[in-house]
Protein backbone atom coordinates (compact mmCIF):
# COMPACT_ATOMS: atom_id res chain seq x y z
CA UNK A 1 0.00 0.00 0.00
CA UNK A 2 0.79 3.63 -0.61
CA UNK A 3 1.80 4.70 3.10
CA UNK A 4 1.21 8.51 1.49
CA UNK A 5 -2.45 7.04 0.29
CA UNK A 6 -2.92 5.04 3.55
CA UNK A 7 -3.08 8.46 5.93
CA UNK A 8 -4.99 10.86 3.26
CA UNK A 9 -7.82 8.33 3.10
CA UNK A 10 -7.44 7.35 7.02
CA UNK A 11 -7.86 11.11 7.53
CA UNK A 12 -11.14 11.41 5.75
CA UNK A 13 -12.60 9.00 8.69
CA UNK A 14 -12.63 11.85 10.86
CA UNK A 15 -14.93 14.21 8.31
CA UNK A 16 -18.90 14.07 9.40
CA UNK A 17 -21.84 15.88 7.11
CA UNK A 18 -22.14 19.79 7.56
CA UNK A 19 -18.50 20.52 8.49
CA UNK A 20 -16.56 23.21 7.05
CA UNK A 21 -13.05 21.65 5.95
CA UNK A 22 -9.62 23.02 6.09
CA UNK A 23 -7.93 21.54 2.79
CA UNK A 24 -4.12 21.74 3.03
CA UNK A 25 -1.55 21.42 0.90
CA UNK A 26 0.96 18.46 -0.67
CA UNK A 27 1.26 15.30 -1.96
CA UNK A 28 -0.37 13.05 1.02
CA UNK A 29 -3.13 15.58 1.75
CA UNK A 30 -3.72 15.22 -1.94
CA UNK A 31 -5.45 11.86 -1.19
CA UNK A 32 -7.26 13.29 1.35
CA UNK A 33 -8.72 15.89 -1.18
CA UNK A 34 -9.63 12.96 -3.41
CA UNK A 35 -11.49 11.10 -0.82
CA UNK A 36 -13.56 13.67 0.30
CA UNK A 37 -14.43 14.69 -3.28
CA UNK A 38 -15.67 10.97 -3.70
CA UNK A 39 -17.59 11.25 -0.48
CA UNK A 40 -18.86 14.39 -1.63
CA UNK A 41 -19.90 13.17 -4.92
CA UNK A 42 -22.34 10.34 -2.95
CA UNK A 43 -23.56 13.01 -0.98
CA UNK A 44 -21.73 14.16 2.36
CA UNK A 45 -22.40 18.08 2.40
CA UNK A 46 -18.91 19.53 3.04
CA UNK A 47 -17.51 22.89 2.45
CA UNK A 48 -13.88 23.01 2.30
CA UNK A 49 -11.32 25.96 2.44
CA UNK A 50 -8.31 25.35 0.18
CA UNK A 51 -4.60 26.42 1.84
CA UNK A 52 -3.50 27.14 -2.01
CA UNK A 53 -4.02 27.37 -5.39
CA UNK A 54 -3.08 23.88 -6.28
CA UNK A 55 -5.06 22.50 -3.97
CA UNK A 56 -8.28 24.59 -4.49
CA UNK A 57 -7.56 23.67 -8.22
CA UNK A 58 -8.00 20.08 -6.96
CA UNK A 59 -11.01 20.49 -4.76
CA UNK A 60 -12.76 22.54 -7.66
CA UNK A 61 -12.06 19.55 -9.72
CA UNK A 62 -13.48 16.81 -7.13
CA UNK A 63 -16.65 18.73 -6.63
CA UNK A 64 -16.16 19.72 -3.13
CA UNK A 65 -17.73 23.02 -2.78
CA UNK A 66 -15.54 25.88 -1.49
CA UNK A 67 -16.06 28.55 1.25
CA UNK A 68 -13.57 31.79 2.26
CA UNK A 69 -12.14 32.17 6.11
CA UNK A 70 -14.32 35.57 5.22
CA UNK A 71 -17.17 34.00 4.91
CA UNK A 72 -16.48 30.80 7.75
CA UNK A 73 -13.86 31.97 10.18
CA UNK A 74 -14.63 28.78 12.08
CA UNK A 75 -13.86 25.41 10.74
CA UNK A 76 -14.37 21.76 12.21
CA UNK A 77 -11.43 20.11 11.25
CA UNK A 78 -8.47 20.88 9.33
CA UNK A 79 -6.17 18.03 7.25
CA UNK A 80 -2.56 18.68 6.23
CA UNK A 81 0.88 17.23 5.65
CA UNK A 82 4.19 18.69 7.40
CA UNK A 83 7.73 18.47 6.80
CA UNK A 84 8.39 17.70 9.90
CA UNK A 85 6.93 16.06 13.24
CA UNK A 86 8.72 15.41 16.40
CA UNK A 87 7.64 13.54 19.55
CA UNK A 88 5.83 16.32 21.26
CA UNK A 89 3.53 16.60 17.72
CA UNK A 90 5.32 19.71 17.15
CA UNK A 91 6.18 20.69 13.37
CA UNK A 92 7.80 21.84 10.61
CA UNK A 93 5.76 23.36 7.48
CA UNK A 94 5.48 25.03 4.60
CA UNK A 95 7.61 24.19 2.41
CA UNK A 96 5.40 23.83 -0.45
CA UNK A 97 5.41 27.10 -0.39
CA UNK A 98 1.68 27.70 1.01
CA UNK A 99 2.90 28.55 4.74
CA UNK A 100 0.95 31.95 5.91
CA UNK A 101 -2.52 30.17 4.66
CA UNK A 102 -2.16 26.94 6.01
CA UNK A 103 -1.28 28.25 9.34
CA UNK A 104 -4.26 30.67 9.40
CA UNK A 105 -6.36 27.77 8.42
CA UNK A 106 -5.02 25.58 11.26
CA UNK A 107 -5.50 28.06 13.70
CA UNK A 108 -8.77 29.03 12.94
CA UNK A 109 -10.03 24.90 13.24
CA UNK A 110 -11.57 23.05 16.08
CA UNK A 111 -9.73 20.11 15.08
CA UNK A 112 -5.87 20.07 13.35
CA UNK A 113 -4.55 16.59 11.58
CA UNK A 114 -1.80 16.01 10.11
CA UNK A 115 -1.15 13.42 7.73
CA UNK A 116 2.27 11.89 6.97
CA UNK A 117 4.44 8.95 6.09
CA UNK A 118 7.58 7.68 7.98
CA UNK A 119 10.21 9.99 6.58
CA UNK A 120 8.53 12.79 8.15
CA UNK A 121 8.59 11.84 11.93
CA UNK A 122 11.99 13.05 13.82
CA UNK A 123 13.18 13.18 17.25
CA UNK A 124 14.21 17.01 17.01
CA UNK A 125 12.90 19.17 14.33
CA UNK A 126 15.40 21.02 12.18
CA UNK A 127 17.23 17.47 11.82
CA UNK A 128 15.99 17.06 7.99
CA UNK A 129 14.05 19.56 6.24
CA UNK A 130 14.84 23.69 6.52
CA UNK A 131 12.72 25.81 8.27
CA UNK A 132 10.74 28.02 5.76
CA UNK A 133 10.26 31.64 6.59
CA UNK A 134 7.64 33.91 5.10
CA UNK A 135 9.23 37.12 4.55
CA UNK A 136 8.06 40.61 2.83
CA UNK A 137 9.79 41.38 -0.39
CA UNK A 138 10.16 44.76 1.39
CA UNK A 139 13.52 44.23 3.53
CA UNK A 140 13.73 40.50 2.88
CA UNK A 141 17.84 41.13 2.78
CA UNK A 142 17.54 42.74 6.22
CA UNK A 143 15.71 39.63 7.25
CA UNK A 144 17.63 37.03 6.22
CA UNK A 145 20.94 38.65 8.13
CA UNK A 146 19.10 39.00 11.34
CA UNK A 147 17.93 34.97 10.80
CA UNK A 148 21.24 34.26 10.48
CA UNK A 149 22.37 35.53 13.87
CA UNK A 150 19.89 33.21 14.97
CA UNK A 151 21.96 30.40 14.26
CA UNK A 152 20.69 29.52 10.82
CA UNK A 153 21.50 29.88 7.03
CA UNK A 154 19.02 30.86 5.13
CA UNK A 155 18.43 31.55 1.28
CA UNK A 156 15.69 32.86 -0.86
CA UNK A 157 13.89 30.29 -2.50
CA UNK A 158 14.56 30.95 -6.43
CA UNK A 159 12.40 29.97 -9.70
CA UNK A 160 13.47 30.34 -12.89
CA UNK A 161 16.35 32.82 -11.43
CA UNK A 162 13.86 34.60 -9.91
CA UNK A 163 12.36 35.00 -6.60
CA UNK A 164 9.60 32.26 -5.62
CA UNK A 165 6.26 34.48 -4.54
CA UNK A 166 4.14 32.76 -2.16
CA UNK A 167 0.24 33.15 -2.66
CA UNK A 168 -0.01 36.00 -0.62
CA UNK A 169 2.84 37.60 -3.15
CA UNK A 170 5.90 37.23 -0.08
CA UNK A 171 9.30 35.65 -0.66
CA UNK A 172 10.50 32.45 1.32
CA UNK A 173 13.07 31.72 2.91
CA UNK A 174 14.71 28.33 3.77
CA UNK A 175 16.39 28.19 7.12
CA UNK A 176 18.79 25.63 7.65
CA UNK A 177 19.15 24.40 11.51
CA UNK A 178 21.58 21.83 12.28
CA UNK A 179 18.83 20.67 14.65
CA UNK A 180 16.22 23.17 16.57
CA UNK A 181 17.14 23.13 20.27
CA UNK A 182 14.22 25.03 21.53
CA UNK A 183 11.44 25.78 18.89
CA UNK A 184 9.73 27.89 21.27
CA UNK A 185 12.24 30.41 21.67
CA UNK A 186 12.99 30.58 17.83
CA UNK A 187 9.57 31.10 16.91
CA UNK A 188 9.37 34.25 19.24
CA UNK A 189 13.19 35.69 18.01
CA UNK A 190 11.79 35.31 14.19
CA UNK A 191 8.64 37.24 14.72
CA UNK A 192 10.25 39.72 16.72
CA UNK A 193 11.97 40.63 13.13
CA UNK A 194 10.41 43.57 11.31
CA UNK A 195 9.09 42.10 7.85
CA UNK A 196 9.05 38.27 8.75
CA UNK A 197 5.20 37.66 7.95
CA UNK A 198 4.91 34.02 9.62
CA UNK A 199 7.35 31.32 10.45
CA UNK A 200 7.44 27.23 9.53
CA UNK A 201 7.04 26.13 13.23
CA UNK A 202 3.39 24.32 14.09
CA UNK A 203 3.24 24.77 17.86
CA UNK A 204 0.93 23.12 19.89
CA UNK A 205 -1.78 22.87 17.25
CA UNK A 206 -1.86 19.62 15.80
CA UNK A 207 -4.17 17.33 17.78
CA UNK A 208 -3.49 14.02 15.39
CA UNK A 209 -0.56 12.39 14.07
CA UNK A 210 -1.42 9.90 11.25
CA UNK A 211 1.44 7.79 10.11
CA UNK A 212 0.89 6.11 6.94
CA UNK A 213 3.15 2.95 6.62
CA UNK A 214 2.69 -0.02 4.41
CA UNK A 215 1.25 -2.11 6.76
CA UNK A 216 -1.63 0.43 7.82
CA UNK A 217 -1.20 3.79 9.68
CA UNK A 218 -0.27 4.52 13.57
CA UNK A 219 -2.30 7.62 14.94
CA UNK A 220 -0.38 9.41 17.52
CA UNK A 221 -1.85 12.17 19.59
CA UNK A 222 -1.47 14.83 21.68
Amino acid sequence: MNPKKVAGEEAAEYVEDGMALGLGTGSTVRFFVEKVGEMAQKGLNVVGIPTSKSTEDLALKCGIPLTTLEDTPTLDLAVDGADEVDPDLNLIKGMGGALLREKSVAASSKEFIIVVDESKMVEKLGTKSPLPVEVSPFGWRSCKEWIAQLGSVPSLRMVEGQPYLTDNQNYLLECGFKGIEDPYELDTGLHKIPGVVETGLFLDMACKIIVGKESGSEVNEE
